[in-house]
Order: structure tokens, then C-alpha cells, then sequence
């Protein structure tokens, strides 16, 4: 497993684009559909702490102005020496900044739900890893943000094998019961990926797909939307950089298409001794 897919896969955790594709009507999706594509999201990290800072913008032709949005993710991870089941023990937590406007129009922005999870994630051996991630997004009133809890859970299963990464990401969001002011439905997102490393460079599709598992009100319109893309990246040793451009090939009753752009970094903070040396014979 090379060490980019291994600490690409810690962005998994990052969980946290988090973002409804639409105003604050608050639907669709708590987690950002394709926030999670680009990454080996069921690979194991080395034990360390990391920062990761995952950013995007993009406009949704609504008519008759397009409705744009922005976010920005400053993740803490923590791989831990803790084995459960024979998986390593990941822990993260994020805080989500995002603006959301109409253009020619009303512009807000505040704190997305804080994000808190527990990621379990398995080397199989032959360059295959999967992870399961359980998680919950705190309900905060801010203007841009449900103002209810939420559950979410994640099955994440890698190929890393020669510089590879194959990746398929199931995002299962629950609504938490209990009065919301929001419109907060169940939704499932499958980030996937299909990547390839030539030395310190990568590139490769993307694609993602979201859905609403339930109508959480009578006048509710489920929302669903598949997006492809591209990806390049780069791996400077330690740290990692990451962009794509991804863009609705399908949607429905979100109001039009999106178009965004991503980018993403990927910092080691510390390692012990004995991972900070599998990291350095692994990029080399």
C-alpha cells in the first residue's frame, strides 16, 4: 500500500464537506455529496495526527440566478496505536466553515454542524482495505446549518495496490428523531474512485451519487444527482495535494445542474518514530 493512498485515506475522515447542495431550505444530504471521492477511504493510516483542510466552490444553474456555494473543512485526526478486531482505531473531528448565496442576491455564511466520528479501518493484505466509520453531526442553529443531530455511518472499501487507487465510499445518514425547524432527510452517497499514481503525480475519474432515503415532510421532493469528474494530484512528501473539477450529469429536484471545484491538503503533525519511518520508505 503506498503511503499516498494510506494517508489519503485519513481525508476520508474529513467526512465533513457536509454540506446540502441547496439553500438554506436545508435538504438533501448532511454529508457533501463527493466530499470523500479522491481518497482511499478504506485504508488504514500509519498511527500519527493529522491535518486536513478540504475546500470547494461551485454554482447550481437554479433559475433565475445560480444558486453558489462554498465550504471549508479543517479536520483533526488522530490514527491511534489502538487494534479493534484487527483494525486500526481512527478518531477526527471537524468544524466546517461554509458560505452559501444566490448570485445578484442574498449572500450568509456561518459554522456548519460540527462533525465528531470513530473510524475502525482494516489492511486485508493484498492491497485491498475496507473501514467502517460511525459518526454524528451536532445539531447547531447558525443559518447555514441543521439545527438538528443527525447519525451517520460509512463502509469504505480500497485497492492500493501499484499506485491504484479504486475506491467506493457508502455514506448512510439517519435523521435523529425530535423537533427540527430544518428539513432533514435520510440520504445515501456513494464517492467514488478509480485513480493512478506515475511517480509523484496522480490523476484519474471521479464520480459521486447522492440520494434522500425518506420524506421527512408530506411536500417533500426527494432529491438525487450523479456527478463525474477529474482528479490531479500531487505528492510532495509528507504532504499531499489534491484537486478536481466535478459536474452534474444527472439531478433531480435540486433545481439545476453543479459545477465545483475542490481542493484538498493533507499534513502529518506527528508520527512515532516507527511510522515516520514507514512513511519515508514508502514514498520513496
Amino acid at each position: 500500500m503506498t503511503t499516498f493512498a494510506r494517508m489519503a485515506a485519513l481525508a476520508a475522515l474529513s467526512a465533513a464537506a457536509m454540506l446540502p447542495e441547496t439553500m438554506p431550505a436545508h435538504a438533501g444530504s448532511v454529508t457533501q455529496p463527493g466530499e470523500t471521492v479522491g481518497l482511499a477511504a478504506g485504508a488504514p493510516l500509519p498511527e500519527g495526527v493529522y491535518a486536513v483542510n478540504t475546500a470547494d466552490y461551485g454554482c447550481r444553474n437554479t433559475s433565475p440566478d445560480s444558486t453558489c456555494v462554498g465550504v471549508d473543512i479543517p479536520v483533526l485526526a488522530w490514527a491511534t496505536p489502538v487494534f479493534l478486531f484487527g483494525g486500526r482505531l481512527q478518531l477526527l473531528t471537524a468544524v466546517p466553515v461554509v458560505g452559501v448565496g444566490v448570485q445578484n442576491g442574498d449572500y450568509t455564511s456561518g459554522f456548519y454542524n460540527p462533525f465528531f466520528a470513530a473510524q475502525v479501518a482494516w489492511d486485508l493484505g493484498n492491497g485491498f482495505g475496507f473501514s467502517y466509520m460511525a459518526g454524528f453531526y451536532l445539531g447547531v442553529n447558525t443559518g447555514v446549518a441543521f439545527d438538528s443531530t443527525s447519525f451517520n455511518q460509512r463502509f469504505a472499501l480500497s485497492y492500493t495496490a501499484d499506485g491504484w487507487n479504486l475506491t467506493a465510499n457508502a455514506i448512510w445518514g439517519i435523521q435523529a428523531n425530535g423537533v427540527s425547524t430544518t428539513i432533514n432527510p435520510n440520504f445515501l452517497n456513494v464517492d467514488l474512485t478509480a485513480t493512478k499514481k506515475f511517480g509523484k503525480f496522480e490523476i484519474g475519474p471521479v464520480a459521486y451519487y447522492s440520494t434522500d432515503l425518506n420524506n421527512p415532510v408530506p411536500f417533500y421532493q426527494k432529491q438525487s444527482q450523479f456527478a463525474v469528474g477529474g482528479l490531479v494530484g500531487y505528492d510532495f512528501g509528507p504532504v499531499i495535494l489534491q484537486a478536481y473539477l466535478t459536474t452534474d450529469v444527472y439531478e433531480q429536484n435540486y433545481g439545476g445542474k453543479d459545477t465545483r471545484l475542490w481542493g484538498r491538503i493533507i499534513v502529518p503533525l506527528w508520527n512515532p518514530p516507527a511510522a515516520t519511518q514507514q512513511t519515508a520508505l514508502l514514498h520513496k
